[in-house]
């Protein structure tokens, strides 16, 4: 694809996280988003109005059938994610389909295949890759300035009711392992450079309603002897979101998002590490470059592959017990 060429866009799923990824979209150049695909008809309406969006449908199939949509962006439920990925690239476009792709190791295997079968531009939505905070380690790591002994996070949550993080009621149900492990799992290997090697789990009581799992913890080692700690909660009446605290040979950095700060609590700047402080938006970005330069992305269908993996052999764990 020609750099002048504008890139555009189908986006499913007009909930939470779609208009976390329309918000980062306004900020790049060369993109539009021309289709918005949602659950309900007059909602979807209301975000398409409010961004510009002129195609509103419910159907994905619709918004694929549109011959200048270049590429897809995916915020649906989970269960949805690894089918329609598949039927993105089937239609000939690229597609990003927000974390996790798949949950089962099956499921994320055919999307593989499928990639590989068209040669699209296909990434995963693993966001932590793209954060500054997590990214100003890496870079550190990289440079060999720091090495990481153990990765110690808490990713806790209050959701006894299934409501999305705009306090509306879900038409799906959330998991701590398919998804919110997931990030832990992959940005682990990421920033270890080595393979995970060994993974346990263990899990709480399955709620009545729900039907999942409210408590977990997760052990993890990577080929380099590199650990991992990972406590998930649902039932965490607190401060909500993720808290990586990486123990290493030379210091000790706090991550919780698109902010950093040391072992004592001081923040660190990192608003030079990127073009934006926002990891939706680098995450975007890295997605339409990819298309632009016909190269694969970081975070792309095939470099996450081994974190789902890991998962399935987790879910095996529990379901053996």
């Amino acid at each position: 694809m020609s750099k002048e060429k504008t890139i555009k866009v189908a986006l499913a799923g007009a909930g939470a996280f779609g208009i976390k990824h329309l918000d980062g979209i306004r900020n790049i150049s060369g993109v539009e988003v021309v289709s918005l695909v949602g659950r309900r008809l007059e909602p979807t309406q209301e975000v398409a109005s409010k961004y510009g969006i002129g195609h509103v449908t419910t159907q994905l199939e619709e918004a694929l059938a549109i011959q200048e949509v270049d590429a897809v962006i995916l915020c649906t439920p989970t269960q949805m994610h690894a089918s329609q990925t598949i039927a993105c690239m089937k239609a000939g476009k690229h597609v990003q389909v927000e974390i996790p792709m798949a949950d089962s190791g099956k499921d994320a295997d055919a999307i593989i295949r499928v990639q590989k079968e068209t040669g699209l531009v296909a990434m995963a939505g693993h966001t932590r890759r793209f954060n500054p905070s997590h990214q100003y380690v890496h870079q550190k790591i990289v440079a060999r300035e720091f090495n990481i002994q153990q990765l110690n996070v808490q990713t806790y949550f209050f959701r006894r009711t299934n409501m999305n993080a705009l306090g509306q009621p879900r038409s799906w149900t959330d998991h701590l392992l398919w998804h919110h492990a997931a990030h832990t799992i992959d940005l682990f290997a990421y920033q270890c450079g080595s393979p995970v090697v060994q993974a346990h789990v263990v899990q709480g009581p399955i709620h009545p309603s729900l039907g999942i799992a409210m408590d977990m913890s997760i052990q993890l080692k990577a080929a380099n002897g590199a650990i991992c700690t990972l406590s998930l909660s649902f039932n965490n009446d607190g401060p909500l979101g993720t808290f990586f605290r990486y123990i290493g040979d030379t210091g000790t950095y706090i991550a919780s998002y698109d902010d950093l700060f040391n072992g004592y609590n001081e923040k660190i700047d990192v608003s030079k590490v990127d073009v934006s402080m926002n990891g939706i938006e680098l995450q975007d970005r890295e997605f339409f470059a990819a298309i632009r330069e016909g190269r694969e992305p970081n975070s792309s269908v095939a470099q996450v592959l081994p974190c789902y993996q890991v998962m399935q052999d987790l879910e095996n764990q529990l379901n053996a017990n």
